[in-house]
């Protein structure tokens, strides 16, 4: 019997026949350095055996059987992947804890900020590298390395090959572009050598699921691309696509992405490759011309309607196209969405039979019947369970949420208007159930981007992690406006105003609205619109801005202290929408910023600015609010403590439920005012009276 003084990481193949772990079972407990080795063991042997440790032919001088890489069998049994890493000196035991300076030394070369290398220090002290061993052979082949620290498997480590990849080289300008350019190499399993795919370039990779190409998206080149594992040849095979494979209405200023992969057929014959609104059936070898797989393509186009595949398959690796297929088919104009087979006909998928309309969730089949469970909702019917046997009758399983009817709920309608730069926009209407039109109803407008997909998603009315809780409010006796918003690069906050503001101009001409009892709510990227819109504006009568960015001009070079990434890369490339740094369009982060615009402001204003925020720097708030202060705005500061970008706590998250109605009701209602917008809270009362009672 062996004996370890530590075996851990166990792992059986695919038929239970093979076992393997790491073990270590040094003489010495004590030792500062644990070498722990890779054990084998299956039917017939007397016991374990070792396959690898750090002096075994193919170990990499310096390094050893990693104790932190997870072990796995190739599917057919024939490989043993396990991890590799360098072996570490031992702490030095003679240095005396209290004269050792503590600090972090930030380096401009340093592939990474030292915040976010801390945050990834556990994953670097534990890094190993990918290496395998056919059992009964134990010949030790490396695969991973420095310069290819990401191996993906093939065929589920069947394949004689392995993909990698690495950012070695390119991680710097990550910081400023938020992506890196990455280098795949086909690494062969049998001896480690290489064959280069492509090299810096900003694109991810992937493996046919047979093994026998390699492919991405070039987002430049607006195509997709495959590598030929046997003949090295790398192939355009989407160019002949005529309509757009990328995100159309992409208004950020960086590439677009691509709408994605729906998946390969078997032997890896076909890859099918989404537009926005159709499938494509592509050849990876580039032999056969691309060609719509649904029949009703050019009607999908010109209809607006999206079909996506559901795999209803967990184990499912390849798609047939000839066996029954659901599809989740989304109705751009009139925000339904349907589940609907599919069936082939002349190498065409057609559709009938849809199952249920509305909101309908991700259904799950039966493993050896064609029956359906699904959920189906709306804004005025919580999500029910369904059944259907294929029939295409739909059976109703549950009723869970019947007390729904003894409040007042409300009713959710698409709206449409002009904007003020012309183009028309669209969004979300929420009234109360007792809606009557003859009455005038104060509006809170909530926004982010665009909204307007979920008219059909059903808002249970429990307290948000900081978003504006609509059912709430409808409720309560308001109306509720959550319009889209279209972006230019430069401008995000003049769109913001173009699009909110002509839109709830637009709803108070429909004549039940109050125009003197309009409020704005917006958290995060709608937190930074609010901000700003009351620089613009006198309209509204009270705002909420949650975790907002005032100044830009600071907050570019802040960090977002939940992954430690500097922020550059949102103001340069993505959601802040700038496109170009603090120097090159100096004018734009000025105009941009609500603090430099803030003597404009009439609006009573509540921030909530967390000291935990993981994504935007929590000295924001403190700026918006001591310059609020400083112009003597009416302005109420909320901190939660040690609490993240969104509230996490229940109890946080009911607090800021109560003070958002207190305060939207004090000043679209006028019902009378809390104590803590009318005194505050003084850090002598913390915890004592948190001034919520209403004198």
């Amino acid at each position: 019997m062996k004996k370890f003084n530590d075996a851990k990481n166990y792992v059986l193949d695919e038929t239970g026949n093979q076992l393997a772990f790491v073990a270590e079972r040094d003489s010495v407990t004590k030792a500062l350095t644990k070498f722990y080795k890779l054990w084998y063991f299956r039917p017939g042997q007397d016991s374990a055996v070792i396959v690898a440790h750090k002096n075994s032919i193919g170990m990499k001088l310096g390094t050893s059987v990693s104790e932190n890489a997870n072990l796995l069998f190739s599917k057919d049994g024939k490989k043993l992947f396990f991890g590799t890493a360098s072996i570490k000196a031992p702490k030095d035991t003679t240095l005396v804890d209290f004269e050792l300076a503590r600090l972090d030394v930030w380096h401009y070369n340093d592939d990474y900020l030292q915040p976010q290398q801390l945050k990834q220090l556990d994953i670097e002290l534990r890094r190993s590298y990918m290496a395998v061993v056919k059992p009964g052979e134990n010949k030790i082949v490396q695969l991973g390395a420095e310069d290819a620290e990401r191996i993906t498997l093939v065929d589920e480590g069947n394949a004689d090959w392995v993909l990698s990849e690495s950012n070695k080289g390119n991680r710097v300008e990550g910081q400023w572009t938020g992506r890196t350019k990455s280098t795949a190499y086909v690494i062969n399993t049998n001896d480690g050598t290489r064959k280069l795919v492509l090299a810096n370039a900003p694109v991810s990779y992937d493996a046919s699921p047979a093994g026998k190409f390699v492919y991405w998206y070039d987002a430049v080149k607006k195509n997709y691309f495959t590598y030929d594992v046997v003949t090295g040849v790398t192939k355009n095979v989407t160019e002949k696509i005529k309509v757009p494979l990328y995100d159309e209405e992409n208004d950020v200023p960086d590439v677009p992405g691509p709408h994605g992969v729906m998946g390969w057929s078997a032997g890896d014959k076909n890859l099918y490759v989404y537009d926005k609104y159709e499938v494509w059936n592509v050849s990876p070898g580039g032999t056969v011309a691309p060609a719509p797989l649904i029949e009703a393509a050019q009607l999908a186009r010109k209809n607006q309607v999206t079909y996506r595949y559901i795999s209803t398959n967990r184990e499912e690796r390849f798609i047939n196209t000839d066996s029954p297929m659901i599809f989740r088919v989304f109705d751009n104009t009139l925000k339904t969405t349907s589940l609907e087979r599919a069936y082939t006909k002349n190498g065409n998928l057609y559709f009938n039979n849809a199952l249920e309309k509305y909101g309908v969730g991700f259904p799950v089949k039966a493993k050896n019947a064609a029956a359906y469970i699904y959920t189906k909702e709306n804004y005025t019917s919580s999500p029910n369970l369904y059944y259907e046997n294929g029939n295409g009758v739909a059976k109703v399983l549950s009723d869970i949420n019947p007390q729904q009817k003894e409040y007042n709920w409300g009713t959710a309608e698409l709206f449409k208007w002009k904007t003020y730069n012309g183009k028309e926009s669209e969004g979300i209407i929420y009234k109360p159930e007792n809606f009557d039109p003859k009455k005038k109803y104060p509006m809170i407008s909530y926004f982010y981007e665009k909204l307007s997909d979920g008219l059909y998603t059903y808002q249970p009315p429990s307290p948000t992690p900081s978003r504006l809780n609509i059912p709430f409010f409808v409720s309560r006796g308001y109306v509720v406006f959550a319009p889209d918003i279209s972006y230019t690069t430069g401008h995000p906050g003049n769109d913001a105003y173009n699009y909110i503001v002509s839109g709830v101009r637009a709803i108070v001409k429909l004549g039940y609205v109050d125009s003197t009892k309009l409020g704005l709510q917006g958290q995060s990227w709608g937190g930074y619109q609010t901000a700003f819109l009351i620089t613009k504006t006198k309209l509204f009568a009270a705002a909420w801005a949650g975790a907002p960015v005032v100044n830009m001009t600071s907050a570019y070079g802040g960090i977002r202290w939940g992954s430690g990434l500097n922020r550059q890369f949102q103001y340069e490339k993505t959601q802040s929408r700038i496109g170009g740094t603090l120097w090159e369009k100096q004018n734009l982060y000025l105009e941009n910023s609500p603090l430099f615009h803030l003597p404009n402001v009439t609006t009573p204003l509540v921030i909530m600015s967390n000291d935990a925020d993981d994504a935007v720097p929590w000295y924001q708030g403190i700026e918006f609010f001591t310059a609020m202060r400083r112009l003597n705005k009416p302005v109420w500061l909320l901190v939660y403590n040690n609490e993240a970008h969104n509230l996490i706590e229940r109890k946080n998250r009911k607090d800021i439920q109560i003070r958002e109605q207190q305060f939207f009701d004090w000043k679209l209602k006028g019902d009378k005012p809390a104590k803590w917008l009318t005194e505050g809270v003084p850090a002598t009362q913390k915890g004592i009276d948190w001034g919520l009672k209403v004198e």
